[in-house]
């Protein structure tokens, strides 16, 4: 009898689990994930763009909003986009739905509704906010070294877009070691397909680019609010006795 009762207990234990994790994914949408985000450097006490450094200003309006002069940002061809801060993928939304038959028939709309893609798309590790325009101008170009770069489109802002093909962008370097982690964790946890050379760079990129403190600080945040950390992030910080 008593060893029913262990059984009857572990199985209802581990459906307790199991319910509350598919619960949690249900609601792990982006739309979720801006808000949380938001909150989080929000609270911080001096929030900065990802790629151009600009200072986050939340007391212009409700919605976040790039401080251009604080990092020497100059638009370049998307005035309304360079005045917004919008969340980028660093793993393009196109590669998380990509291999999705709803991707196949209807894109990021036919996705909207498929729970696969939502926690995808929603995944706080993988977001970080950018200025609008660099969001748009990155597009879902591959991360690469551009040679023979000339002036960078957007003022003091070292980012870089190439014009030709194969069509890449230069992140500047203290977002590489960032941009490898989030690229091998989402690679992982999702099953993301990866050329050979992108997985080599980033790669090369988590070994060169140790992470900073406040990647370390905010990998523990989202853990908190996601229900998971990144790993990479993790055993990189501990390395560092971060």
């Amino acid at each position: 009898m008593k060893t029913l009762f262990t059984y009857l207990l572990c199985a209802f234990s581990a459906l307790f689990i199991v319910s509350s994790v598919n619960s949690y994914a249900a609601i792990q949408t982006f739309s979720v994930a801006k808000k949380n985000l938001n909150q989080l450097y929000k609270n911080l006490d001096d929030p900065r763009t990802f790629y151009c450094n600009c200072q986050i200003d939340y007391t212009i309006s409700k919605k976040p909003t790039p401080n251009l002069r604080s990092c020497g940002y100059k638009t370049y061809k998307q005035p309304k986009r360079a005045k917004r801060i919008e969340y980028e993928h660093i793993v393009p939304a196109s590669w998380l739905g990509q291999q999705l038959q709803c991707w196949q028939h209807g894109g990021r709309k036919g996705c909207s509704h498929n729970k696969t893609f939502q926690v995808r798309e929603g995944d706080m590790h993988n977001l970080v906010p950018a200025v609008g325009e660099i969001n748009a101008d990155r597009s879902n170009y591959r991360y690469g070294l551009l040679p023979n770069k000339k002036q960078s489109h957007y003022g003091k802002c070292p980012f870089y877009v190439s014009n030709n093909k194969p069509r890449l962008v230069e992140p500047p370097v203290y977002t590489r070691g960032f941009i490898a982690r989030a690229t091998l964790y989402m690679k992982e946890r999702y099953q993301i397909s990866l050329s050979k050379a992108q997985e080599r760079l980033m790669q090369s990129w988590h070994k060169q680019y140790a992470p900073t403190r406040f990647e370390c600080l905010r990998n523990k945040k989202i853990a908190t609010i996601q229900g998971n950390d990144n790993p990479y992030i993790t055993k990189a910080c501990k390395l560092k006795g971060l």
